[in-house]
């Protein structure tokens, strides 16, 4: 039985008879993970929680396995703000900043003159890139003129973030079937109608199940099994190893005779690998013989 009032989870949901389709999401421990893990002022938890949700949602895209991320870059005081989900619904996330970020709060402060770029990753496969300038005044906007420039598809999103939990919701017209294009032309105008009356809070506070009513009563849309949200940092020491051997063998070379050691801390959680002298000489080693 789908439960859709627990948080921590994706709802897709689906209107007969029309080409438009919608997703839920609703964050609380999995953001809680990671806004933890880094002592964030409140605007920045506010900006990294809109693009976890942001994330999740644009992940119900993904057809195959693999993972998305969301990137931008600007020259405000927030330098750079990075999510990723994956096909299973692993989150995570980092913002990189310094101390005017208190002071600002509205997203374009925050960021300033930039870029957003979002990246889709198949395991095993070919990367995809879309890239759009930083312009709008929150994070919803840019990502609706991402669709605009690179999907061509009529999307809305709503993002709400605040007291450790975030939620978003998407909106999206999908290609017509010939036969239908102007049924699904009334339908979207009027659903996006609808959806424009949703309230912030209302997004944040209220369970999925009435949100949706709320919102579309009087015609209730299809809900599919939910998926669960968690986090998931797809650190390990491997991937570690792979990095500093990345570095070169006179690089790791000049680790080993000027410190005896290593110690690498994720970005994302935090978490430590240690390499000690023993380790470190077989990297260069293994980097010598290629």
């Amino acid at each position: 039985m789908t439960d859709t009032h627990s948080a921590d989870q994706k709802q897709r949901f689906l209107f007969p008879d029309t080409d438009v389709r919608g997703e839920l999401v609703r964050l609380d421990r999995s953001l809680t993970a990671i806004l933890g893990a880094h002592d964030y002022p409140m605007s920045v938890q506010g900006l990294v929680g809109e693009a976890v949700a942001a994330v999740a949602l644009l992940a119900g895209t993904l057809k195959f396995r693999g993972r998305l991320s969301l990137q931008a870059q600007g020259h405000g005081p927030v330098s750079l703000l990075l999510a990723e989900c994956t096909h299973d619904g692993q989150l995570r996330a980092l913002a990189r900043y310094d101390e005017r970020a208190g002071e600002r709060v509205a997203m374009g402060d925050l960021l300033g003159d930039g870029t957003m770029v979002i990246t889709i990753s198949p395991e095993g496969g070919r990367q995809y890139q879309g890239i759009v300038p930083l312009e709008g005044d929150t994070l919803a906007r840019c990502l609706e003129a991402y669709f605009r420039q690179s999907e061509q598809l009529p999307t809305r999103l709503w993002l709400a973030a605040g007291n450790g939990r975030a939620a978003g919701m998407l909106l999206q017209r999908l290609p017509d079937r010939a036969a239908d294009a102007e049924h699904n032309a009334e339908r979207w105008q009027h659903l996006e109608t609808l959806a424009d009356t949703l309230r912030m809070e209302e997004l944040l506070d209220l369970d999925t199940e009435t949100v949706l009513r709320r919102l579309f009563h009087e015609t209730p849309p299809r809900l599919p099994e939910p998926q669960a949200m968690r986090f998931g940092c797809t650190c390990s020491r491997e991937r570690t190893r792979n990095a500093l051997l990345s570095l070169g063998a006179a690089e790791i070379r000049q680790l080993l005779d000027e410190d005896g050691e290593a110690t690498l801390t994720c970005d994302f959680c935090l978490s430590r690998q240690h390499f000690d002298a023993v380790d470190l000489a077989e990297l260069v080693r293994e980097a010598e013989t290629g």
